[in-house]
């Protein structure tokens, strides 16, 4: 199975998300790019998709939003704990900036990922 790649655009928009915070490692993954705090990922790139990982609570809320819809890097195969940010929040950068400030507090209060 082949992953669908980003485009320049789309790598600088995930980049311009990715939080200035000690912890954070942005590396490749599966071809595209990811977004890690204590080994645990809190943001992805899949194509020009932007995903985010929250709690319950806070998935329910941006699956609310137009555009928003969960994240199925395989069709029938959500990870359900991601969500796709709206494609329009690329002209309103502010409103992902959010919401991966919410993912990356989520993330860090998980348990560290073993080696």
């Amino acid at each position: 199975m082949s992953f669908p790649k980003a485009d320049e655009a789309s790598k600088a928009f995930f980049e311009s998300l990715v939080p200035d915070s000690p912890g954070v490692q942005s590396r490749p993954m599966f071809g595209n790019r990811a977004a890690f705090v204590n080994g645990n990922m809190f943001l992805a790139l899949f194509g020009s998709q932007v995903a985010v990982r929250l709690s319950d609570e806070d998935r329910a809320e941006l699956l609310r939003q137009k555009g928003a819809s969960s994240f199925e890097p395989m069709p029938g195969r959500p990870m359900k704990e991601y969500v796709v940010l709206p494609e329009a929040w690329r002209r309103s950068p502010a409103k992902a900036k959010e919401w991966v400030e919410r993912s990356f507090a989520w993330a860090k209060k998980l348990p560290p990922k073993k080696k």
